[in-house]
């Protein structure tokens, strides 16, 4: 995946504009909170088991540190609501054969 996303912090709601894929290192230059974690994944979601949609992914305790989850997508949009490209990466690494 290349090009580029924008997201909003899930610590601050700081708007960001982001290189992808998005580095485990990434920060927010506002607060500082860590960018590739499971609150801006497309993925996360609090009321399903483990916090993740995707069933496949590893199990992430700490949903606000940075992870390599292999599923991990950019939440885009504001507030929960994600654009058309969001929802077709998500499709796509929900459908992606392994390997």
């Amino acid at each position: 995946m290349s090009g580029t996303a924008e997201i909003e912090c899930f610590s601050c709601g700081e708007k960001l504009k982001l290189l992808l894929p998005i580095s485990r290192r990434e920060e927010c230059p506002k607060c500082r909170a860590d960018v590739r974690v499971c609150k801006n994944c497309a993925f996360y979601d609090p009321k399903v088991y483990n916090e993740c949609r995707e069933t496949q992914a590893d199990p992430i305790r700490e949903k606000e540190r940075s992870n390599v989850c292999d599923y991990y997508s950019p939440k885009t949009g504001v507030a929960g609501t994600s654009s058309k490209d969001a929802l077709l990466a998500a499709a796509e690494a929900l459908f992606k054969k392994n390997s």
